[in-house]
């Protein structure tokens, strides 16, 4: 979005408010994207170690099914709150300039990251 700032025109206080935005969902998926690769690493162990059984495979993939959810959570729940930032006009325009299928739409196809 930042990047965007000045083709969708952002007043100094949207340019403020994503800013803020963008670091707090920043450290939040930094923080968890730490605790899965973590997970991922206890995984790998179980496996290198031969002690994995169904039951710490499944507790183990749950987990890191619950990170993965929650890593992309953090991403998309910012999405939704840039949206309440700016204005229908900018929203119209952003879809327009990342090219999605139906411009001011917070859908995720074609969204490269």
């Amino acid at each position: 979005m930042l990047e965007l700032a000045t083709a969708l025109a952002l007043t100094s206080e949207q340019r403020s408010q994503t800013e803020a935005l963008f670091a707090s969902m920043e450290a939040r998926a930094q923080s968890l994207g730490q605790a899965l690769v973590e997970e991922e690493r206890k995984l790998d162990r179980l496996f290198a170690t031969k002690s994995v059984t169904p039951a710490l495979l499944s507790r183990s993939l749950s987990e890191i099914g619950a990170l993965q959810a929650q890593v992309r959570e953090a991403h998309l729940q910012a999405h939704l709150a840039q949206v309440a930032i700016l204005t229908p006009e900018q929203v119209a325009r952003y879809g327009e300039l990342r090219g999605y299928s139906e411009a001011g739409t917070t859908g995720h196809t074609g969204h490269k990251h």
